[in-house]
């Protein structure tokens, strides 16, 4: 145990991927390695970097900004292990939702997928219970956390049950990172939110911008800010990282044309999405079903190749990274 009663987390080191091109690095996101340029390697890639399973559509929270509130029935195990097969080549796979602290088959689902990098997209309401379960078996957490206790309380919900889950994953010996909306009214609590990840020694403090689905769609418009607003707020929050010497990596993502569509998320009916294409009413844009073909065939017809690798090596989106990662 530490002095502050807190357990010493061993920090795992930047690790290389296929044949030394990429790395993933301590701050949980990718990178590359060497002079490899991005064009190039979305151009050979067979599958993505990294994809979004929801594994549930379920949530205990209601977050003033979400834009999954479309209910669906949870995917089988055995559903589970078809998609697991038919994701090969994917290197990082987020167990996500709604809230996939909810199933109580969790443990199981995470084994499935024990042959990939797994972060664990969560709410932490649940940690108490499963963290101390989850250790040595997921990659890391990313928390849900948008600020201190007046804002999380306003746009997201219980805030000592979840900074008491922030605990238990980290007493588990997992790894952290924290994933904030930006709204115009929560922007003072930026600095405080870096802090805070810096005290709990978060490996990543994520910032997005809010897109209009679901719950968004009733945010109000001055709520949503500009792209160039975004970036003049992140500049002074990496000014202010340096000066206090804060040790996350902290990343932003503005809705630009060099982003649109570079997620592909899988719901739990298997269907997998381009997300988020600006053009679509909903903002998915159809891939197919990952049970009925494997990955290969949906990056074939996928359309946001480059913007796919742009984003997660953080060379189309607003990034300030830990000095060892």
């Amino acid at each position: 145990m530490t002095m502050l009663g807190m357990p010493a987390v061993t920090q795992r080191t930047s690790r290389l991927l296929d044949g030394g091109l990429l790395a993933f690095t301590s701050g949980h996101h990718f990178a590359l390695s060497g002079e490899n340029d991005v064009s190039a390697l979305a151009a050979a890639a067979s599958a993505p970097l990294s994809v979004i399973l929801q594994v549930t559509k379920r949530c205990d929270f209601d977050c003033s900004f979400c834009s999954e509130t479309m209910q669906m029935k949870d995917p089988s195990l055995d559903q589970l292990a078809t998609t697991a097969t038919n994701l090969t080549g994917v290197h990082r796979v987020f167990l996500s939702g709604g809230e996939p602290l909810l199933r109580r088959d969790l443990l199981d689902v995470v084994d499935v997928f024990e042959d990939f990098i797994i972060g664990l997209p969560t709410n932490a309401t649940r940690g108490m219970d499963l963290a101390p379960k989850l250790g040595g078996k997921i990659e890391f957490a990313n928390i849900g956390f948008d600020g201190p206790r007046e804002i999380f309380r306003r746009v997201r919900g219980d805030y000592e049950k979840v900074l008491a889950g922030v605990y238990a994953f980290k007493d588990a010996g997992i790894p952290i990172s924290f994933s904030a909306v930006v709204l115009r009214s929560t922007l003072h609590g930026l600095p405080y939110l870096v802090q805070i990840a810096d005290v709990l020694g978060a490996g990543k403090v994520k910032l997005i911008l809010p897109l209009r689905k679901g719950n968004a769609l009733d945010l109000p418009e001055h709520e949503f800010i500009t792209v160039e607003e975004a970036t003049g707020h992140f500049d002074r929050l990496a000014e202010l990282r340096t000066t206090h010497d804060w040790s996350p990596a902290v990343r932003m993502t503005p809705w630009t044309d060099a982003t649109e569509g570079h997620m592909i998320v899988i719901e739990p009916n298997g269907n997998a999405n381009a997300w988020p294409v600006y053009d679509k009413p909903d903002l998915w844009l159809s891939l197919g079903n990952i049970r009925e073909e494997p990955i290969s065939e949906l990056w074939k017809r996928y359309p946001f190749k480059e913007n796919h690798f742009a984003k997660y090596l953080g060379t189309s989106i607003l990034t300030r990274n830990r000095a060892a990662g």
